[in-house]
């Protein structure tokens, strides 16, 4: 009995000792954690494991992140995040399987699948009324967003700024932070009184040019635009440009996706203006206009300077876009050109069918907006409405929430999404997820919706719109 007592005693004496020098350890990085200020990164980031400097603000949820996941939540109709919810046409499917057949399943060229490469040029040159040397002037890439990555990446040195037309899509400022550089926005500024995006969005020339200084390498223009659906007029192009002859180092990169779903007027590619072929890159996709996001196929066309600067970068990241998705888009562009036949009605190529059926859902958007006493500002291109909501009421319970994806205080567009997505069942995205911080409050009584649905989707918001009773709420 007396050594069981000595070996309880020793036991007893070793689990103090333990308790102790944890006590001490803990005291000890209790005390080291207090010394790591925010300008000690380097220390802080081998000790928390922290994500790199120029992820800092980036790391948090998107706007995406958090209305998708709340309209599943509440069984809402997601007319917010911009995808189309029907297949591709035939045409599409059948040369994506003729390519998975043939020899196409080792990795591609590099800078871009010859195949889509002679198409691209072909069909750029007839736009540019220029040759195109597919191997110097063409660069592909895993959708438009991954070749602004890449040049964005092969042109921008730490410091360099970056102009952003306001609403930007957000991706933009992400990309040019993440580069080194810094945004400078300048915003559309509304013209109270016109019906139409293209009037309703207008981009004050000498405050555009006041914004440029000597740091500013790029101007990131989109047209057909996202969010507003503004199509920037000849003249407007005309006058960014000769802002561009002022001001020799301005590189524009020209953001195309939505260059085939045109309702009204002309899509002007700025790098046909004058003197603008050397100063621009032009940037597009398929995933708009074929209905295959997901196929992941973009491109970049312009002076080989400039390529060059997606397709040094690319080889070092992806090295190469998927060879049976490149072959079957190359298929695409071609046969989008020809004759086009839906449900027994032929339309002079596929590109005019594609804007027919999208203006007939921009309609049937229109008229489900204005159920709920919603004024659209019309677009005349791409498939967002945005639409004015200042005869809606938003409660003050959701303006006095707070979200990781918010900004702080709650914008009213953002509470009414979610007080849309909660209540009536219909999700929009706030537009001040487009605006800087110091401009967001011009979005405070704007929703943007997407129209890239299927009729019967759209005609049921139309549905939950109209029934809910705003005036009770």
């Amino acid at each position: 009995d007396d050594d069981d007592n000595g070996d309880d005693m020793i036991k007893i004496c070793y689990l103090h000792l333990l308790f102790a020098s944890n006590l001490i350890i803990k005291m000890r990085l209790s005390s080291a954690f207090t010394i790591i200020r925010p300008q000690n990164r380097s220390l802080r980031s081998r000790l928390f494991g922290t994500l790199s400097n120029r992820l800092d603000g980036l790391d948090k949820p998107t706007v995406w992140h958090e209305f998708s996941p709340l309209a599943v939540k509440h069984g809402a109709i997601n007319l917010g995040q911009g995808f189309p919810d029907w297949q591709p046409p035939d045409f599409a499917i059948s040369a994506f399987q003729t390519a998975l057949e043939g020899n196409n399943n080792q990795y591609a060229r590099s800078a871009a699948h010859m195949k889509l490469a002679k198409v691209l040029s072909n069909k750029y040159g007839k736009r540019l009324n220029r040759s195109i040397d597919p191997e110097t002037m063409v660069a592909t890439a895993c959708g438009c967003t991954n070749a602004l990555y890449c040049a964005l990446q092969g042109l921008l040195n730490p410091g360099d700024e970056v102009i952003l037309i306001e609403p930007a899509f957000d991706i933009y400022h992400a990309q040019v932070a993440m580069a080194g550089g810094k945004a400078k926005f300048v915003p559309l500024r509304p013209n109270e009184g016109a019906t139409s995006a293209d009037e309703y969005y207008s981009l004050d020339m000498e405050e555009l040019e006041s914004a440029i200084t000597e740091q500013t390498k790029v101007l990131i223009l989109n047209s057909p635009h996202n969010p507003t659906g503004k199509i920037f007029s000849r003249e407007e192009m005309m006058g960014i440009s000769d802002i561009c002859k002022r001001h020799e180092g301005l590189t524009v990169i020209s953001d195309e996706v939505y260059e085939h779903i045109i309702f009204e007027g002309e899509h002007v590619s700025f790098a046909s203006l004058p003197d603008m072929w050397e100063k621009t890159l032009t940037l597009s996709s398929s995933g708009k206009t074929f209905s295959n996001t997901g196929w992941k196929v973009g491109w970049a066309v312009g002076p080989p300077h400039l390529v060059k600067a997606v397709a040094a970068v690319q080889q070092w990241v992806n090295f190469s876009i998927a060879t049976p998705n490149q072959e079957a888009i190359a298929d695409c562009l071609v046969k989008a050109e020809e004759p086009y036949v839906h449900e027994g009605e032929t339309y002079g190529s596929y590109y005019e069918y594609l804007s027919e059926s999208y203006k007939e859902k921009r309609d049937l958007l229109i008229s489900a907006l204005l159920s709920a006493n919603i004024t659209p500002i019309v677009p005349n291109g791409g498939f967002f409405i945005i639409g004015d909501t200042s005869q809606l009421v938003c409660p003050e319970s959701y303006l006095n929430e707070v979200t990781e994806a918010s900004h702080v205080p709650m914008t009213r567009d953002w509470a009414l999404s979610r007080f849309l997505t909660k209540e009536v069942g219909v999700t929009a995205i706030p537009p001040s997820a487009f605006y800087s911080p110091s401009t967001c409050h011009l979005a405070g009584n704007t929703l943007r919706f997407a129209y890239c649905k299927d009729n019967g989707t759209i005609k049921e918001a139309h549905e939950r719109l109209a029934a809910y009773n705003f005036d009770d709420q």
